[in-house]
């Protein structure tokens, strides 16, 4: 793939065929040969949502940013401990399901920790109550992680931690999203976080998909979890 151009149109054709993977396995080796060019497809998308949940997390957070951790679910090649770091946090925690992916995160020298892990199928593999920002960015749409991973999310962020999390909201992410949201109010009312804030975005990333034109819109959710 990577002596193809990275023209808009050839990346549309490349992440459009993602969609044909339907097995876990076959996700995880899409994202594995997607790695090396995953940076330079994501800038011709015009992929905004790394920059729009970091700005959302700086401009409601008062901690110390060096001291705390930041626990960062699918962070494929690093892009949002990037951008955290710009807005002076320091510490960074990543899972992700591609071992090549998480190879370029490393050679980051972002992340204090890495692990490969596959999201939305269980537990999380890192300490409950531990850290200070948990945050998924990208990941969560229909054929990529599955919405139970935000009670994982919960459970992983200390009490007064903030949860940040993103969507799409293209056509065909419809569903998912109703959903998702349906979720994040039902854990609301049961006492498990407040929202701090949800931004809608017209202008989220390019669409990919082949009957839609122009930009797809999205959303930023920031929540912060109660005392238990």
């Amino acid at each position: 793939m990577s002596a193809v151009p990275n023209t808009f149109e050839n990346v549309k054709a490349f992440i459009s065929s993602a969609h044909k993977s339907s097995t876990a396995r076959e996700k995880v080796n899409f994202y594995n040969s997607w790695a090396e060019n995953y940076d330079e497809h994501m800038v011709a998308v015009d992929f905004r949502a790394p920059s729009l949940a970091a700005n959302s997390i700086s401009s409601h957070f008062s901690g110390n940013r060096e001291a705390v951790v930041v626990l960062d679910l699918a962070c494929g090649t690093g892009m949002m401990a990037k951008q955290m770091k710009r807005h002076g946090f320091g510490h960074f925690v990543g899972i992700d399901g591609s071992e090549a992916m998480l190879e370029l995160a490393r050679q980051s020298g972002l992340y204090q920790d890495l692990k490969q892990s596959m999201l939305g199928e269980g537990p999380l593999p890192v300490q409950y109550g531990l850290f200070d920002v948990v945050l998924i960015v990208g990941a969560l749409s229909v054929g990529q992680v599955s919405d139970d991973v935000v009670r994982e999310m919960c459970k992983s962020a200390k009490p007064g931690g903030y949860i940040c999390m993103t969507t799409r909201g293209n056509r065909d992410n419809v569903e998912y999203k109703a959903a998702l949201e349906l979720e994040l109010k039902q854990m609301e009312e049961e006492g498990l976080w407040s929202c701090v804030d949800v931004t809608e975005v017209e202008d989220w990333e390019r669409a990919v998909s082949e009957h839609e034109d122009g930009y797809i819109s999205g959303a930023v959710y920031l929540y912060k979890k109660l005392q238990q």
